[in-house]
């Protein structure tokens, strides 16, 4: 790469740093959605498959003050997200899973490891590791615990643009 188009890159990158600095995710604030549970606390675990573009189950059920571990498996052909959140969390977050498509971490049906470490100021980065979310390329799993501490509009959605906007969420009730 030639200087200028570094420098470029280093100024997309520094400008979107507010950005990631401001965050929308719910680090040592709480989250309105519940918080992060110790899977030896998880009363049972629920398997959601993520395809291209639903989520099966496309709805969950949990009592206020359950833990759920949540195995979370990719069967689908791009990037998917599992996220737990509010439909407003969810919104906001849309706009931080553009900015990984725009700077290339998410790559269609694959993920730029090397991009999602880069440092984006202030000691920010693209790792997509919030204790609410995970982020999968195809035929890849992951786990999230979760205690859902009070009822609350709550929702699980794929943030990756468009996803959501195609229907990619669910809906979690409460008994």
């Amino acid at each position: 790469m030639t200087l200028a188009k570094n420098m470029i890159l280093a100024t997309a990158f520094a400008l979107s740093a507010p950005v990631f600095a401001g965050g929308t995710h719910s680090r040592g604030h709480g989250f309105p959605a519940g918080e992060p549970g110790a899977a030896a606390e998880a009363t049972r675990t629920i398997t959601v498959e993520l395809h291209d573009n639903y989520y099966e189950p496309e709805q969950i059920e949990v009592s206020a003050g359950e833990t759920v571990r949540f195995v979370l498996e990719n069967k689908g052909n791009l990037v998917h997200e599992f996220n737990i959140g509010t439909p407003s969390m969810h919104e906001a977050h849309q706009e931080e899973m553009m900015m990984m498509v725009e700077h290339g971490v998410i790559q269609g049906g694959k993920l730029n490891h090397h991009m999602m470490e880069m440092d984006m100021g202030n000691g920010h980065t693209m790792k997509h590791d919030d204790p609410n979310s995970v982020l999968l390329e195809p035929g890849k799993s992951g786990e999230i615990t979760w205690t859902f501490s009070k009822e609350g509009n709550i929702e699980f959605a794929c943030n990756v643009p468009g996803h959501y906007q195609a229907g990619m969420y669910g809906d979690v009730k409460f008994k």
